[in-house]
Parts: structure tokens; sequence; C-alpha cells
């Protein structure tokens, strides 16, 4: 991923908690027909060499799990904040024009290579990770012994875990670092002026990004 230093997150304890507060991944992987993508939500488990291990699975009828090269690196892909900036925001607009549009956003690659495994028992323990992992924010959350053992089993026989063991992992985030303050600011205005969720998020990423208070 090209990352400008400025956009560079290199802090492994940050990466790990926007993988977990952003478990949706595309997972991207090589087969002989070339690259193939899933969308999957995963689980991050700590590991002895610190970058942790992320668990999903796919529908066996997916033929990523099976077609996908043995030894060939895989690439877990998480996005997060993002927002499209206009160029009408920046001050300089206004005085001689050049300025352009921009987007930013957050995304972190964790890379490693794959592991399938269909043992019944990893399975159920996946299953239930990763659910206990998402209900946390129910008021009353689900839990997988909440429905009958036979037919989670047998909706079980209907999946293919995967394991993949980050062996490296890049951070990104985007968030206006590269103007000055007067710009930053004119973005941060532009952004509240929307008055939207996504616009709120992006305001306030890029306040914490910078190197003092605006």
């Amino acid at each position: 991923m090209h990352t400008p230093h400025c956009n560079a997150e290199n802090d492994i304890p940050t990466l790990r908690e926007f993988m977990r507060a952003f478990p949706l991944c595309a997972l991207v992987t090589e087969t002989q027909q070339g690259m193939v993508a899933s969308h999957i939500p995963v689980v991050l488990h700590e590991d002895a060499a610190g970058l942790g291990v992320l668990r999903g699975h796919v529908a066996r009828a997916n033929a990523q799990w099976k077609d996908h090269l043995p030894q060939s690196e895989a690439l877990a892909i998480f996005t997060g904040p993002q927002h499209y900036i206009s160029a009408s925001w920046y001050p300089d607009k206004q005085t001689h024009g050049k300025e352009v549009p921009t987007w930013n956003y957050v995304a972190v690659h964790a890379y490693g290579v794959l592991r399938v495994i269909e043992e019944p028992a990893w399975l159920l323990e996946h299953l239930r990770a990763l659910t206990d992992q998402n209900e946390v924010v129910a008021r009353v959350p689900w839990k997988l012994a909440d429905a009958p053992p036979e037919f989670i089993a047998n909706l079980s026989r209907g999946i293919v875990g995967l394991e993949l063991a980050i062996t490296r992992i890049e951070g990104k985030w985007k968030a206006s670092q590269n103007r000055n303050d007067r710009d930053a600011a004119a973005v941060i205005g532009g952004l509240e002026s929307l008055e939207t969720p996504a616009a709120s998020t992006m305001s306030a990423l890029i306040r914490a990004r910078r190197p003092r208070p605006l």
C-alpha cells in the first residue's frame, strides 16, 4: 500500500484496535485463475509473535478456500472512516484556484499465509468467539448455545474455517496531515457544515491526527 510518511500508522496496538473495531475485511488470495476476494468478518486473536492471528470462515460453496495457492501470501484489507474532501473548502481556492478534491480514509492491510481448517471443534469455537465479539453491544446478547446443538452442527458442515497468522501489517490514516493548520481547519469546517455522522467522524479524526490542537 502506498503510504506517505505523514499518513503511516505503525503502532501495533492501534492497528489491532482498528481491526477489532472494523472486523469485516476483504480477504484476497491468489489462485491459478487469478486473484480472488471474499468479504468476511474475522476475529483477531493474540499470538506469541505479537501481530496476531485472524480467524474467519467462508461458505463451503465458496471456491476460494480450495482454490488458493497454499504457500502464497494472502491479504486481509480492513477499512474504516472515509469521506470526500471538497476543493471548495480550501481558502486558496478563492484566490488562485489551484486546489483539487481528495478522499480521506483509514485502512489496514494484514498479510500472512492462509490456513484452511475443517475441524468441527475449531469451527464451533470460532463461531462462539465471532458471535461473542459482535453481540457484546446487544442489550440481550445472542449466544451460540441459544440454538439447538444439532442445528448449529448441521450449519457448521456448510462452512470452512480460515486462519491467517499475520506476518506483516501496514496502516494508513489519510486525514489531511499534509495540509497546514489553516487548510485542515477549513476542511474540518466544511465537514462539520454537512452535519452527517460520517462527516463528524472524519472531522474528529482530522483533529486527532494534528500535531497540535486546532
